[in-house]
């Protein structure tokens, strides 16, 4: 996976084509920060492991669905 392509503020959209938030920044290398503003919450940055990224073109694009997603958080 390249993370290059991953750039601040692109939608993040899940396997079942739900978007799940936008990107703040890449935390290290294997880590995609959200921005709080587009947690379900309000309140917290969620993270998204690049190994989950199956694409990346004006948006980023997980392997995953949208339940599989947040219940990772929830974990």
């Amino acid at each position: 996976m390249d993370t290059s392509k991953i750039k601040e503020h692109m939608d993040v959209i899940s396997a079942d084509r739900k978007t799940i938030g936008k990107v703040d920044h890449l935390e290290g290398s294997d880590q995609i920060k959200l921005t709080k503003s587009s947690s379900p919450d309000g309140a917290h940055h969620h993270f998204i492991p690049v190994d989950w990224v199956d694409h990346v073109d004006t948006h980023v694009h997980l392997n995953k669905p949208a339940a599989e997603v947040t219940a990772h958080w929830a974990g």
